[in-house]
């Protein structure tokens, strides 16, 4: 999924999309242990997705900062 798709969530929706990606993440790790993962590459793309939600939290969380010394 794209960072811009990320962007337009509130961030309600993106605690639960990091939650919901991260048991995704856990549940192809098991499955790679047990020999049941039928494309690694799912793994790679889920950290990366997960990294994009950290990241456009983290960008979100700034923006607040920074709009609150302002004034």
């Amino acid at each position: 999924m794209k960072a811009q798709h990320y962007r337009e969530m509130s961030s309600d929706e993106l605690q639960m999309k990091l939650d919901d990606l991260q048991q995704h993440l856990f549940d192809l790790r098991s499955q790679a242990v047990t020999e049941k993962l039928e494309n690694s590459k799912s793994i790679r793309d889920t950290r990366r997705d997960i990294a994009r939600v950290k990241t456009v939290i983290k960008e979100k969380s700034s923006a607040k900062e920074h709009t609150a010394a302002r004034k």
